[in-house]
């Protein structure tokens, strides 16, 4: 088995791309789901009836917590996208330093 690798900067800069629309699209789900699981609505969904506070307030704290969590997921995915770019466009850097040496020219 050979260590060589080559980074292909293109397609790095494609994947970057895809966790930029992965990123967008869970945090506008995220955004839409705040509007419809939010404390008014469950309050609404489970009524006022004095045993469903205890189910309404556990409801409640689950949507909370899972926007939160979501919410950490797409920043966490438009985080990769940057480092991904980064390294693309580092990479292509790279390589084109790499070929003008190869020219006999000066990067």
């Amino acid at each position: 088995m050979s260590g060589d690798f080559y980074v292909d900067p293109q397609e790095m800069a494609k994947l970057a791309e895809a966790f930029k629309t992965r990123a967008y699209d869970l945090a506008s789900a995220v955004r839409g789901f705040r509007g419809t699981a939010g404390a008014e609505q469950i309050h609404d969904g489970f009524g006022l009836l004095t045993e469903s506070e205890e189910v309404t307030s556990t409801y409640i704290e689950l949507a909370s917590e899972m926007v939160e969590s979501l919410g950490h997921l797409a920043r966490h995915f438009d985080e990769v996208r940057q480092a991904l770019k980064d390294n693309a466009e580092n990479s292509a850097a790279a390589d084109d330093a790499l070929a003008g040496l190869f020219k006999g020219g000066r990067t």
